[in-house]
C-alpha cells in the first residue's frame, strides 16, 4: 500500500492507496504542533480505526507547503512505517514541465494538482485548486506548466470579515437561498459564495482570452471546491482526489 500525504497551510490529507484504488482519506489539522512520536501515532491510530493495518503500508510520497512541519513528519514515517518517504521537490520526476519565470516559486501542490488533471484528463486544461488559497494553474498540451494566478481562498475573505469587522459574526460557509439577502448571516454568505462564483467565472475566461484558447478543460479540487464547481458551467468537473492521485501517478514514475 502507498500513504500519500498532502500537507496544506489548513490541513494534512492522508490517502492510503490500494494499487491505484484509494482505500482511504483522512484529515489531520496543519496547525497543531506535534513531534514525530505524536504523527506517527496519530497517523497509525486513524489507520488502525479505518481497518487498515499499517504493517501493510510500504511505500510513502510527501507534498508538503509547510516547511515547518516535514522534520517531525518525515521522521515519523520513518520510524512508524519503516520506509523513508518520497518529498516532491526538483529533481522529482513528475511528468510536468514547469515553464514558468521562476520554476523553484510553485508549490509541490500546485505540481501535484497538475500532474493529475495532465495524467486523467490531458491537456489543455486549466486547474483549480480551491484551499486556503484559490489557485488557478494552465498547464498545456504537452503537459508544460505555463501559468498560475493566486487568490485569496473563500475562508481567507471569511475569516478577514469577521476578524477586522467588528460587528460581523463567525458563520458557516453555504449558499444561501438568493443573493437577496435580508439579515446579516445571509449577506455575508451570499457576497463570500457568489463573489467566489464570479471571480471564478471572471478568472477563467480572462485566462482563455489571454492565452487564445476556448477549447480548455477546467478542473477543479479541492474542499469548497464541489460547492462552487455546482454553481458555474465554466467549470467542466470537480475531482475531490485530484491531489492524492497526482501524487499516486509521480510515485509511479521513480525509479524504484
Amino acid at each position: 500500500m502507498l500513504l500519500a500525504v498532502d500537507v496544506g497551510n489548513t490541513n494534512i490529507t492522508l490517502g492510503v492507496f490500494e494499487d491505484s484504488v484509494i482505500v482511504g482519506n483522512f484529515r489531520l489539522n496543519t496547525r497543531i504542533a506535534r513531534t514525530s512520536d505524536e504523527y506517527g501515532i496519530a497517523i497509525r491510530n486513524i489507520l488502525y480505526n479505518n481497518g487498515i493495518d499499517h504493517d501493510r503500508i510500504k511505500d510513502c510520497i510527501i507534498a508538503s507547503v509547510v516547511p515547518a512541519v516535514m522534520h517531525s513528519l518525515t521522521s515519523a514515517v520513518i520510524k512508524y512505517f519503516d520506509t523513508r518517504p518520497l518529498v516532491v521537490a526538483a529533481g522529482v520526476r513528475t511528468g510536468i514541465n514547469i515553464q514558468t519565470e521562476v520554476p523553484s516559486q510553485i508549490g509541490a501542490d500546485r505540481i501535484v494538482d497538475a500532474a493529475g488533471a495532465y495524467e486523467l484528463y490531458g491537456g489543455p486544461l486549466i486547474v483549480i485548486d480551491f484551499g486556503t488559497a484559490t489557485t488557478y494553474d494552465y498547464v498545456d498540451e504537452k503537459g508544460s506548466f505555463r501559468y498560475g494566478v493566486t487568490a485569496p481562498g473563500i475562508r481567507i475573505a471569511a475569516k478577514a470579515l469577521w476578524e477586522d469587522a467588528a460587528k460581523l459574526p463567525e458563520i458557516e460557509i453555504a449558499k444561501p437561498k438568493s443573493i437577496l439577502a435580508r439579515e446579516t448571516i445571509s449577506s455575508m454568505q451570499a457576497g463570500l459564495v457568489f463573489g467566489q462564483i464570479g471571480a471564478t467565472e471572471y478568472i477563467i475566461n480572462h485566462m482563455k482570452d489571454e492565452i487564445g484558447k476556448k477549447n480548455i478543460k477546467v478542473i477543479a479540487t479541492g474542499g469548497l471546491g464541489k460547492m462552487i464547481s455546482g454553481e458555474t458551467d465554466c467549470i467542466d468537473l470537480y475531482n475531490p482526489d485530484l491531489t492524492l492521485q497526482g501524487m499516486r501517478f509521480i510515485y509511479e514514475k521513480q525509479d524504484r
